[in-house]
């Protein structure tokens, strides 16, 4: 079986960083999209199963356009997203359409637990 595939959509290239390499641990394929735009173009090429989105991004496009993207896209309708920012404001204009949300600063443990709930089969 492939390995699953998870966009990471967030501006800081450290924390970016540091999720893909405990994903890539679990097993995952793994991508950075550091942008709304990239993450855009990344959607139109590929359907991940799972997008860990920052909200605040430093685009046009912010995060929460990302989720209304992939709610509104019917190739992306078994795509989970898991929100994962720093700011409780954002975090509740988008709480109904995010599948999980996390508040920065994220734990790694966390950051484990909550994406093998995700993960098919289990």
């Amino acid at each position: 079986m492939a390995n699953l595939f998870v966009l990471i959509v967030e501006d800081d290239l450290d924390v970016a960083q540091l999720y893909e390499q405990v994903l890539q641990a679990s097993g995952y394929a793994t991508e950075i999209a550091r942008t709304g735009e990239a993450a855009m173009a990344r959607l139109t090429v590929d359907i991940p199963h799972l997008v860990l989105l920052d909200l605040n991004l430093p685009s046009r496009i912010s995060g929460a356009d990302v989720l209304h993207h992939i709610r509104a896209d019917p190739r992306l309708s078994t795509t989970r997203v898991i929100v994962v920012t720093g700011h409780l404001d954002l975090a509740d204009e988008v709480r109904d359409e995010a599948d999980r949300l996390l508040l920065k600063p994220v734990d790694v443990s966390q950051l484990n637990e909550v994406v093998e709930r995700f993960r098919p089969g289990t």
